[in-house]
């Protein structure tokens, strides 16, 4: 009986070499190598690029210092560390179905047989006596067509989803901080300039004031003046609030209550920079670079498996089980040899009808795969749109901002002019009204300018997939350091 056994075993062996399913082949995106679509005219550059800290490219040490806490103390982050241990632990416990399961049992029980037992007890028979078993059984489920090895397959490739989709996480936090940071610097200059402009409208309205009182002008110029200080003056609400959302927002993304950087942010600071120059590299290198392109790889990768899995379901199952134990009425000859009691053999199974649902299954994960593959495609895609419109904007954005800044000196001596016209009576108040609202509103367009040319170059370092090689290790360490 044993050689036979043996024999099986060893034949089993040799089948569990195969695996049904089709196996995973990655998926080749065609993308044009060599060239963007958009025209690389502000700045851009086809240089390799290096995005693991870009923010640092703006030179703003409270920005530095702000991701730091970032990427530390993000909730956001460490939900997508947490599903990453998931992820891992899962594969484990998918991995402990291929090896043998061995466990033990033991037990105690106080019986009584019956007097009218058939066949009957022989007489003198205790009919109340004591049991006691103690035993070990083991049940080994060969994987001969591949279906663990297909689940365990896809664990992996979801370890690998949850990785990416962490580092995608990652690469939106700190876009994130950097687009409230800009954006509560954008609100302060535009407060310091309304500010500015209130001041300026204030002298003017006290000029008309004096010239009104003295007889050189109408009521109606005073008037005009104040209609438009006013008017200056209600914008400030707005933005004041708008600075503080942003801080706000800024606080709760570094895992704080939303007034913790209302007085670090308060300090009035500039608008961060862009650099002269964006390494962009080519887009060949963006799909390496994309986490969500790589998370979208690697759950193609998992419904793949998934169909081996199923598809395993269609054949028999064997597996080899047995036990061996000890049991005995008396604690006395418990352990001796006359007491042991042992079975092992081999097992088939084979689900022959289940009304269709397994194959039912396979067509299932076939379907899931193919939405897996689109998705993947229509990724591809998106990362690709994502960074051609961030260069498009990148770029003609800086040409927006320097018609603006030319439209500024021309406004500042417009109002120059006509202020000194109107003092000297050569010109009407109207010509400073509208001067004064023409600069005020360029010079708030040119900082709106100056704040979306930083925001476009940080859509641009997201779309290229950067911000996470040298960060995520920092951010794994703080993580396991909590526990």
């Amino acid at each position: 009986m044993r050689p036979a056994i043996v024999m099986l075993a060893a034949c089993l062996g040799l089948l569990a070499g195969c695996a049904v399913g089709p196996d995973y082949h990655p998926p080749k995106a065609s993308v044009s190598a060599q060239q963007w679509t958009s025209p690389l005219v502000g700045g851009e550059t086809n240089r390799p690029v290096d995005l693991a800290v870009w923010w640092k490219n703006f030179g703003d040490t409270n920005l530095d210092s702000l991701m730091t806490v970032a990427v530390q103390s993000n909730l956001t982050l460490r939900i997508a560390e947490a599903h990453v241990r998931e992820s891992r632990a899962e594969r484990d416990v998918v991995s402990g179905s291929f090896w043998p399961s061995v466990g033990t049992s033991g037990s105690y029980s106080r019986n009584r047989s019956g007097l009218n037992n058939f066949p009957p007890l022989p007489p003198g028979t205790p009919l109340d006596y004591n049991l006691y078993n103690a035993s070990f059984d083991a049940t080994w489920e060969l994987d001969i067509f591949g279906g663990t090895r297909r689940t365990i397959e896809s664990a992996s490739a979801e370890i690998g989803a949850a990785e990416y989709g962490q580092r995608d996480v990652l690469v939106s936090l700190l876009a994130e901080v950097a687009r409230n940071y800009i954006g509560a610097r954008g609100y302060q200059q535009r407060l310091a300039i309304t500010r500015q402009n209130i001041q300026v409208q204030q002298e003017i309205l006290n000029l008309t004031s004096n010239r009104f009182e003295n007889g050189l002008s109408s009521d109606l110029d005073v008037q005009q003046a104040t209609a438009l200080l006013t008017a200056t003056e209600a914008q400030v609400p707005s933005l004041e609030t708008g600075f503080d959302q942003s801080v706000h927002h800024l606080a709760v993304l570094l895992g704080q209550a939303p007034g913790a950087l209302q007085d670090e942010m308060s300090v009035e600071k500039p608008i961060p920079l862009t650099p002269p120059t964006v390494p962009v590299g080519l887009p060949s290198d963006l799909l390496q670079r994309r986490p969500d392109v790589q998370r979208s790889e690697r759950e193609l990768a998992a419904a793949t498996a998934r169909i081996g899995a199923a598809k395993a379901d269609l054949f028999p199952k064997f597996s080899l089980t047995g036990f061996a134990g000890l049991e005995s009425i008396s604690t006395a000859n418990f352990f001796n040899y006359a007491s042991r009691y042992w079975s092992a053999g081999p097992t088939v199974q084979w689900e022959l009808f289940q009304a269709g649902s397994i194959r039912a299954n396979v067509r299932v994960q076939n379907a899931r795969q193919e939405q897996a593959l689109d998705t993947y495609e229509q990724t591809v895609l998106i990362a690709l749109e994502d960074a051609e419109n961030a260069l498009t904007a990148y770029a003609r954005e800086q040409t927006r901002r320097e018609s603006l800044s030319q439209s500024v000196q021309a406004d500042e001596q417009a109002l120059e002019l006509s202020t000194q016209l109107y003092n000297n009576g050569l010109a009407d108040f109207l010509h400073v009204l509208d001067s004064e609202r023409s600069l005020y509103a360029a010079q708030d367009a040119l900082v709106q300018s100056d704040q979306t040319v930083s925001l476009d170059l940080v859509q641009l370092y997201k779309a290229l997939g950067g911000g996470w090689q040298e960060e995520l290790k920092t951010a794994s360490v703080s993580s396991q350091s909590r526990y």
